[in-house]
């Protein structure tokens, strides 16, 4: 029995039968078609023009004119410009009531009469005499028609602080300014301001620039 299924492998065919037949003529067919295809692949690749790649070019938009362009610039600045500032109004100041102030001290104090004599001709004794009585009555005439009072409440010669954003008005700076306030010195002068004012009143036809009438001794 073993000896019916040896195979000698070193043995060559003589003769070709059908099935032997059959694949050769299989891979011949095979064969013919990989060929075909190869020359179609060939002729389509000769054939193809190479593409010349297309490069986008992007045209920058052409400038404006100057005209336009300083026109938005104008617009621009209407734009972003501040409102102007109020107009300042000035108060258009009557000489009436200086005219009656002068008047109240000449009469008081013969204020006008003081400064306008020639004191040169005259001793410091003699003008220290007559500023005393100058003094006197001019301290008088302002206590009767207007209320003082001190701008700062502290002592002259006292450190003080300015905050930020006081009334430069009432406190004038000296001295060595730099940078912002708070600023920090030394007070000098406490300052004076009116609280009340109480001039008379005037009457119709009153001629508040005579000051002090001419007197005639008869």
């Amino acid at each position: 029995m073993d000896t019916l299924y040896k195979i000698d492998l070193s043995l060559q065919p003589t003769t070709f039968d059908l099935w032997h037949v059959c694949l050769a003529g299989t891979v011949a067919v095979l064969a013919l078609t990989l060929i075909t295809l190869l020359l179609v692949m060939v002729i389509s690749l000769a054939r193809r023009k190479p593409q010349t790649p297309q490069i986008i070019t992007q045209t920058a938009p052409a400038p404006e004119p100057i005209v336009k362009v300083v026109e938005k610039l104008v617009e621009v600045e209407k734009i972003v410009q501040a409102p102007a500032p109020e107009p300042i109004i000035l108060k258009e100041a009557t000489p009436d009531a200086a005219l009656q102030l002068l008047g109240v001290l000449q009469k008081e104090a013969r204020f006008i009469d003081f400064i306008k004599e020639d004191v040169s001709q005259f001793s410091d004794a003699d003008v220290g005499i007559v500023a005393r009585v100058v003094h006197e009555g001019c301290n008088k005439a302002i206590n009767s028609h207007f209320s003082l009072a001190a701008v700062r409440s502290e002592q002259e010669g006292q450190k003080i602080t300015l905050p930020a954003g006081f009334d430069a008005a009432m406190v004038r700076l000296t001295g060595n300014i730099v940078g912002s306030a708070p600023f920090t010195g030394t007070l000098i002068h406490k300052g004076w301001q009116v609280t009340d004012v109480r001039l008379p009143k005037l009457t119709q036809g009153h001629n508040a620039a005579i000051i002090a009438a001419a007197e005639v001794e008869l």
